[in-house]
């Protein structure tokens, strides 16, 4: 029962990390305004450049949370890149 409940915070968690950025961005009344200004830019330009990096960690994080294995390429056995010759 732990586990189920485990899995869906988990979900939860990584729809929320999805749909900060949209959330963030989408609601242009919120941020539409040259107040407060960051080194002479307005507020309006500064803040969506700051949700560029912000939607990086926020995709990254999603993806550590959903726990896909990684393929390796280390094993004899595993899958191997496609070689052009």
């Amino acid at each position: 029962m732990a586990h189920h409940a485990h899995q869906r915070l988990r979900r939860v968690a990584t729809a929320v990390l999805l749909l900060a950025p949209a959330a963030g961005l989408l609601w242009v009344p919120w941020y539409a305004g040259a107040e407060p200004r960051l080194a002479g830019t307005p507020f309006f330009y500064w803040y969506q450049l700051a949700w560029v990096p912000g939607c990086g960690l926020c995709l990254l994080a999603a993806y550590a949370l959903t726990g896909r294995p990684r393929p390796d390429r280390g094993r004899p056995d595993g899958p191997r890149p496609d070689r052009h010759r």
